[in-house]
């Protein structure tokens, strides 16, 4: 079938559907009950008690007549701009101590070269994070966050709290006080200032820090940020100091830009994926214990990174590798699921009548939504579907934390805000 003939079909399909909506009517919420297929993935498992049937669609969307959104709390509610103006200060404040420890360790042209150099490995770094959070994206807001704690806010609490631990390093010998700062502060102290970001995150953004994938999002985003700054201090230093600049920028550049640029996200992405999964409980208790059982993964893989000597090359391929690989293939897991989960939340809708099956396959797997943008952008309406999409996904993802069972009223108004849009949404991509 064409692309063409097969949105023809979704059209009418979908004008069908409105003259024939789901099973529930037009009550905005059915009494709950499991239906089949609810738990779709290891990422999506709701308690039965928590399961509320999915908003009936009445026949004719007369929008002001049709419900009235739960009431949220009476207090104010000021989203994410405390986090942003508190994250702005301590990022301010973070840089009066970052920007002078780097320009004395690199000067003013280690610096420049430093940071252009830089721009490399962060970029790929970045693009990874962008295709990992392409499903779902986070609000670019909270992106920004994580990249500026991992870049300035993180770096000043770790050049804050190394002087306590070398106080602690032995002093027989150079080697072994530098083995000690690399082996056991760098990853303590490290991984502790780079999750703190998390931790301040899933507490403060907890609407935006839901799952798995979500969790691994920001520790990327953060580790890219902290990787960003500390690339720049290596750079520049080896330009600042060594009587062979070029040949030892292309030496440390393989070694960090090459060899190693998700150091950092592997490390930090474990605590990332631990608190994610705590996030499903959506309890504030579970997500300070899935910190501090996160940290754990994330100094050990960093110690043995950082621990790696003479036979470099032999466990760079033997071990951290095959490290780097299990990590590929657990996020690919995670997109899957995530894929699942979107299709089994809006299949929910559908049998309410919000959407037809053959919405459903278009939106919730990869290789509809290509076909259905490739078949929207022929006709001028590229934008018009990705806003479709966005907004379908925001509604199956809404609709889980609803079954979570925390601030359920609160989240149900959001469900209806979103359900008021999608017969516009899909109105201007068929118009």
């Amino acid at each position: 079938m064409s692309l063409s003939s097969h949105f023809r079909a979704w059209n009418r399909l979908f004008l069908m559907s409105m003259n024939h909506p789901g099973q529930h009517g037009g009550h905005p919420y059915p009494r709950p009950y499991l239906e089949p297929g609810a738990n779709p993935t290891w990422i999506g498992r709701v308690q039965p008690g928590n399961y509320q049937a999915a908003p009936g669609n009445p026949a004719s969307l007369p929008q002001q007549n049709w419900a009235t959104p739960p009431a949220r709390p009476a207090r104010r509610s000021w989203g994410t701009l405390p986090l942003l103006i508190v994250g702005t200060v301590l990022v301010l404040g973070s840089l009066l101590l970052v920007v002078p420890f780097l320009l004395g360790n690199t000067g003013i042209a280690g610096f420049i070269i430093g940071f252009l150099v830089s721009l490399i490995p962060l970029s790929i770094v970045l693009l990874t994070v962008r295709v990992i959070d392409r499903w779902e994206p986070e609000p670019p807001r909270l992106l920004w966050f994580a990249f500026t704690w991992g870049a300035a806010v993180s770096i000043a609490g770790t050049l804050l709290i190394q002087p306590l631990f070398a106080l602690a390093a032995p002093t027989g010998s150079e080697e072994a006080f530098a083995y000690f700062m690399a082996t056991v502060q760098a990853p303590i102290v490290e991984e502790f200032t780079k999750s703190l970001g998390l931790l301040v995150l899933i507490l403060a953004a907890r609407k935006y820090f839901d799952g798995p994938v979500d969790g691994v999002v920001f520790a990327f985003t953060i580790a890219a940020g902290f990787a960003f700054t500390e690339n720049i201090l290596y750079f520049g230093r080896e330009i600042a100091s060594s009587t062979d600049p070029g040949t030892d920028l292309v030496r440390i550049f393989i070694l960090r830009g090459v060899m190693s640029p998700f150091a950092h996200a592997v490390f930090t992405g474990t605590t990332g994926l631990i608190m994610g999964f705590a996030a499903r409980k959506w309890h504030s208790g579970y997500a300070v214990l899935a910190f501090f059982i996160g940290l754990l993964p994330a100094m050990f893989l960093h110690n043995r990174w950082n621990s790696m000597g003479q036979n470099f090359l032999v466990e760079y391929f033997a071990v951290q590798v095959p490290i780097f690989l299990v990590a590929v293939v657990g996020v690919i897991l995670l997109r899957v699921a995530e894929g699942k989960l979107t299709r089994q939340r809006l299949l929910e809708y559908a049998r309410a009548g919000w959407f037809t099956p053959a919405e459903v396959e278009m939106l919730a797997t990869s290789r509809g939504r290509r076909q259905a943008l490739r078949w929207a952008a022929s006709r001028g309406r590229g934008g018009q579907m990705k806003a479709f999409i966005k907004g379908a996904t925001a509604l199956a993802f809404t609709r889980q934390r609803i079954l979570s069972g925390r601030d359920v009223p609160g989240h149900q108004h959001d469900e209806i805000e979103h359900l008021r849009l999608i017969p516009a949404l899909r109105a201007a991509v068929l118009q």
